[in-house]
């Protein structure tokens, strides 16, 4: 997915930048990069981050960066920032999003003779992209407007200019941008859980499409924001950090809220409950709160050595971190009937293999409850799987087994309770070998996070999309 953080400050920013930055490395595992603006120079470094953390890439180049103002990112595509000279000065950009026609738009640009510097991974660069469109018009608003029009799927940003940083949400707002304001100095953020360590309070969420400029003095709103919104549901579900916030609600209590309503509609027997690290943990604390059943840990997560495995370009080492980093607690489970409560199944290789390893480590029964429904669809507007076939899908894949097409009946087998959907949860059930499965209804998901149905993103589950 990736996440933005930017800085304008009446001293230098760079070490704030650097931590804010890194508070959004659960967000993506390819790459990062900071640009800051000192006077008329810019200093930018950009470093791939799948084999280590964010912070032991950075740390020793601080001493060169110095600057009042300064964007930093975290990107699961290309390499940012870019610096770019143009007719409207030179700017840095980063980008978050899907641009689902960049290739059209690039083979225009290239019929107009335009150039592009190259590519990545033979792709060319969609944050190059983006600012060819910015750079087409005859102010930064209205080039951001233009590429806000321009773009299919979306796409957030943050300019780095002499004004100051331009910050803009992508036009259905499907990802989240938020104001801090401290003292001195003001911070744009994809996370709020950025702010509090160092110093600033939440301020302003952007709403789709508002562009602010920010200084030191405070911001100001450029482009206002349009009426529709279409928000990633699973922001609270999965992306999002527990203690950040989006249009003012909170991930984790949105997660407490989603294991307690899974609770309510569930009459299996359990001594325990747990969550499949780290996501499912808050979906299991509201689950075992609202059964008053104990919660324990019957795996537990070994991370000092193992790098992050939320996207990994290589699905053979992302299955392998998985596998390794979960170290199982023989005297938990031994004997138990288990509840564990995650997030949601893309795939279920890993959940096969938990599984397995549950059962051989003497457990009674193993019960599944997912905090979503059934992913049928794949996302079509933040990069939430590199998979490059929808049968990645484990629904999609039942699908086919049953239908012998992967694309006959979607809407019956995505409609809870229809035959087609609980034939389909009974073959995963089977295929991961669990005692019971049970996923969350797409309107008590809506409920949990409290925003009307209309206002969220809930592609990837019922196939609906906006604009």
């Amino acid at each position: 997915m990736g996440g933005l953080f930017g800085i304008v400050s009446q001293t230098d920013c760079v070490t704030d930048l650097y931590y804010g930055t890194d508070y959004h490395s659960h967000l993506g595992t390819k790459r990062g990069g900071l640009a800051v603006r000192d006077e008329q120079v810019f200093h930018r470094a950009i470093h791939n981050i799948e084999n280590s953390y964010f912070r032991t890439k950075f740390e020793a180049e601080l001493t060169r960066f110095h600057g009042r103002q300064g964007i930093g990112v975290i990107s699961d595509t290309d390499p940012q920032p870019l610096i770019i000279d143009s007719h409207l000065g030179t700017f840095g950009i980063v980008t978050v999003g899907r641009i689902n026609n960049l290739e059209q738009l690039a083979r225009r640009a290239l019929a107009r003779k335009h150039y592009f510097s190259g590519s990545s991974d033979g792709v060319i660069n969609p944050t190059e992209v983006t600012a060819m469109l910015i750079c087409q018009e005859e102010s930064f608003e209205a080039g951001i407007r233009a590429a806000q029009e321009a773009i299919k799927g979306s796409c957030s940003l943050l300019l780095l200019t002499e004004k100051g940083v331009y910050a803009a949400r992508d036009r259905l707002g499907r990802t989240p941008l938020v104001i801090g304001r401290r003292p001195g100095a003001l911070a744009i953020s994809s996370e709020s859980c950025a702010f509090a360590n160092l110093g600033f309070a939440v301020d302003h969420f952007l709403g789709p499409g508002e562009t602010l400029l920010l200084t030191a003095d405070g911001w100001e709103q450029r482009l206002a924001p349009g009426e529709e919104m279409q928000v990633c549901a699973f922001l609270w579900v999965y992306y999002g950090y527990p203690a950040s916030e989006y249009e003012g609600i909170n991930v984790e209590q949105v997660r407490y809220q989603c294991g307690a309503v899974l609770a309510r509609g569930d009459d299996v027997a359990a001594d325990c409950v747990a969550g499949i690290p780290d996501s499912g943990v808050g979906h299991a604390l509201g689950y075992a709160n609202e059964k008053r059943i104990p919660y324990r840990r019957p795996f537990v997560k070994y991370t000092p050595t193992w790098p992050r495995s939320f996207m990994p370009q290589n699905q053979a080492m992302r299955d392998l971190v998985a596998r390794m980093k979960l170290i199982p607690v023989r005297r938990l489970i031994d004997g138990q009937r288990l509840l564990f409560c995650d997030d949601s199944i893309v795939r279920g290789t890993q959940l096969k293999e938990n599984v397995q390893v549950l059962f051989e480590c003497g457990a009674c029964q193993v019960h599944m409850r997912l905090a979503c429904p059934t992913l049928i669809f794949p996302c079509e507007f933040l990069n939430f799987s590199s998979s490059r076939s929808t049968l990645d899908l484990a629904g999609r894949k039942i699908i086919q087994r049953l239908e012998g097409t992967e694309d006959k009946d979607l809407d019956l087998y995505a409609q809870a309770g229809s035959a087609k959907n609980l034939e389909m949860i009974e073959e995963i059930r089977r295929l991961l070998h669990l005692s019971s499965l049970k996923y969350q209804r797409l309107e008590d998901l809506v409920a949990a996070i409290g925003l009307p149905k209309d206002r969220l993103c809930t592609h990837c589950w019922d196939n609906s999309s906006y604009g």
